[in-house]
Formats: structure tokens, sequence, C-alpha cells
């Protein structure tokens, strides 16, 4: 079983973007983004009801940092250090060097190219830095922009459940797309 550790927070820089860890000062950025209709289309189960629910997840990832179970950036441009989304490692399943990946983006910077930029890198530190041998994502089949991206990204579609997530009082299909090292 691998091991790592956060103490030193992997900040990531792109052409146009920072990938940096998530302050208090991000609370309401957070809050708007898991808020916001479009966003949630596919992710409503991650809806805030105030900003103390942002304040709260916050903390939760740090903590979750601090105890190697994620890492959690907040995507802000090199101009604006402003939260525009996030983008995430987590579920690691350490003995089997796998985690999956997760992210969202406000709908301002749909269509930019911008978690292009973001799933590149991440993917290159989940497998160069952290020594992931696989990740996956977990998606709605509906959400043809997301299989897009992982498409893009060479991660190709491996299950399909039906009715296996229950969300705002019915029954949802996921589909399971992983990419190998």
């Amino acid at each position: 079983m691998f091991e790592f550790n956060f103490d030193l927070f992997p900040e990531l820089i792109t052409d146009r973007l920072v990938l940096r860890q998530m302050t208090p000062d991000d609370a309401q950025a957070l809050f708007l983004l898991n808020t916001n209709d479009a966003v949630l289309t596919y992710l409503d189960f991650l809806r805030m009801k105030t900003i103390d629910d942002a304040i709260k997840k916050i903390e939760r990832i740090t903590n979750d940092i601090k105890a190697t179970d994620c890492l959690y950036w907040a995507i802000s441009t090199k101009e604006d250090p402003t939260l525009i989304g996030t983008i995430c490692l987590f579920h690691f399943k350490k003995q089997h060097y796998r985690g999956e990946i997760g992210y969202m983006l406000h709908p301002d910077f749909w269509r930019k190219g911008i978690l292009q930029e973001c799933m590149k890198i991440v993917i290159d530190y989940g497998f160069d830095v952290l020594n992931l041998h696989s990740m996956e994502a977990i998606v709605d089949p509906e959400n043809t922009a997301s299989i897009g991206l992982l498409e893009k990204n060479k991660f190709v579609r491996e299950a399909y459940f039906k009715e296996d997530f229950f969300q705002n009082g019915k029954f949802l299909d996921t589909a399971i797309y992983s990419l190998l090292k």
C-alpha cells in the first residue's frame, strides 16, 4: 500500500490558472458555486443552504487533507484569486493505488478550456507524484459535457449502474469512467 502526506499542500499552476488550497476566504464563492442551478444540474446533492454550509465544507476539506483522504483544489485565474471552481482527488483506495477525480466550475467559465487545463495537471500529479495506478470518475450518464471532458482525457466507461443513486426523491443511473496510468 502506498502512503503520502500533504503537510505542504501542492499548489499547481498552469498557463492561466492557479490550483490552490481552499481557505475560509473562499466560503462566499464556494457557496455561490454550490447554489448555482446550472452547476448543480447533475450534482444537486451538493447544494448548500447557507454560507455556514460552505464554511463547514472548507473545514471538512481541510481536515480530510490533513488526514490524507483527499486533495481538494480551489481553481482561480492568475489574475484574480477568486474561486471559480474546484477539482479534487478523493476516495483514495490506497491499497489499490486508485483515486477518484471530481470537479465543478462556475458557468461563466464553461467552454473556455478551464477544466481541460485542470484535468491535465491533476491527472499528471496523481500519476507522477502520488503514484496512482488508476483514477475513476462517477458521472450522471446524462451529463454529456462531463463525459466529453473525461473521454478527451482518455477515460473509458467501465460500468453503468441502473438506478443506484437516490437524489431528490428519485433513483438515477450512474456511470463509472476510469483511466489507467
